[in-house]
């Protein structure tokens, strides 16, 4: 049996590659530019409520909320008042990314020790140097931490939005059970691990490589 599947597979490759390497990159578009939205929507946020508690409370409950609403039921939200395809998805990804990216940029910057910032202004720094030279590179860690989660959360539910006509890889997920072709569904699924493994594994080593940094810094 899964000697049938593997030629099964190779066979795809074979007949299919281009098409299927089209599929892979409209997956990484989606993907990618929701991942961005969704930060420019989020960090600016996350930088404010860890400024004010109770503005961190309610932004933190809003995201907890968001996270408990299936994407299934937020995709066919969008249908009546946008319809189908590219839009109504990279939609329903930045709202699920946001939650990730909100809760540890505000952790990020709330971690902040107050005694770099007290450096800082005795040399002289005025707010927006101390913004970015201070406050951001400390808080990065954290904020690569939420980008890390958000973008497997995204690549991994990008596959829905095949449901509703916006491509990627989760076009082969659908067509293998629509069509009860194993086939399909294996090379969708098996792809769509693969490309969370690479955005975790790299990510990781930025994290590790901005705490070093921080060490040798700090």
């Amino acid at each position: 049996m899964g000697g049938i599947i593997l030629n099964s597979i190779i066979h795809y490759f074979q007949t299919d590659g281009s098409q299927y390497w089209k599929l892979v990159l409209q997956h990484i578009e989606i993907s990618l530019v929701s991942l961005i939205i969704a930060m420019v929507i989020a960090l600016p946020l996350g930088y404010f409520g860890s400024k004010f508690k109770a503005i961190a409370a309610v932004f933190s409950g809003f995201s907890q909320v968001l996270r408990i609403i299936p994407i299934l039921a937020l995709l066919f939200l969008m249908i009546p008042f946008i319809g189908t395809g590219y839009l109504p998805a990279v939609i329903v990804l930045v709202i699920l990314a946001i939650p990730p990216l909100l809760i540890n940029s505000i952790l990020g910057f709330s971690e902040v020790s107050p005694i770099y910032k007290e450096v800082g202004i005795a040399l002289g720094m005025n707010s927006r140097q101390l913004r970015w030279q201070v406050e951001i590179p400390m808080a990065m860690p954290y904020i690569v931490n939420g980008i890390q989660l958000a973008l497997v959360e995204i690549i991994a539910s990008a596959s829905l939005a095949a449901y509703i006509g916006a491509g990627g890889l989760g076009t082969l997920i659908f067509t293998g059970l629509g069509l009860y072709n194993m086939t399909y569904v294996i090379v969708g699924g098996v792809s769509i691990a693969i490309l969370s493994l690479i955005s975790m594994i790299t990510l990781d080593l930025v994290k590790r490589g901005l705490l070093k940094n921080e060490r040798n810094n700090y």
